[in-house]
């Protein structure tokens, strides 16, 4: 089976909403005396947070996660599971989590909850992609990139068997015999 990728947001549009989500956090932030606290959740998210913290004009830290989602089978059942956690006690800091793509919202709800146990200052979701169409587990997003259809969808980040991560814009990922 071949695989191809046609361009669904280009690298123009994605560079316009990343600065438009930077001003509105810039705004949203301005002020408080908290420590704005970037989380990651790797590896999808990384070329989403790289461009986001520097179109945000404030002071802020990074940290890493990664979780894994697990359940019977190959679907997710929100049981999560924490590979790498945080390096830091959060309980100072205003937690932005920044995520590459938020569809069932199974893993990104249990986290949500896991964070919140930790008593951060405030804990807010931004996603660079949203399919509200995939849907199962409720979570409340702050901030969003871009809403797209349930299609599968590679680069900036997004991966198919760990290739096209590197691609600049976002593609659908089509297969043919």
């Amino acid at each position: 089976m071949k695989e191809n990728v046609s361009v669904y947001i280009s690298q123009e549009d994605i560079k316009n909403k990343v600065a438009e989500i930077g001003k509105k956090i810039t705004e949203d932030y301005k002020g408080r005396d908290g420590k704005l606290l970037l989380v990651s959740v790797l590896k999808g998210s990384v070329v989403f947070m790289a461009d986001l913290m520097r179109a945000i004009d404030l002071p802020l830290s990074i940290d890493f996660m990664i979780v894994s989602s697990y359940g019977s089978g190959t679907s997710s059942r929100g049981n999560v599971k924490i590979l790498k956690d945080l390096d830091i006690n959060v309980s100072d800091y205003d937690i932005l989590i920044v995520e590459d793509i938020l569809d069932s919202g199974y893993t990104l709800s249990k986290l949500i909850e896991i964070l919140k146990t930790r008593k951060p200052k405030s804990l807010k979701l931004c996603t660079f992609l949203n399919k509200p169409d995939r849907r199962v587990a409720h979570v409340d997003l702050d901030y969003c990139g871009f809403e797209i259809p349930d299609e599968f969808v590679v680069g900036y980040g997004l991966d198919y068997d760990e290739k096209y991560r590197n691609l600049p814009y976002v593609g659908i990922l089509n297969f043919e015999e």
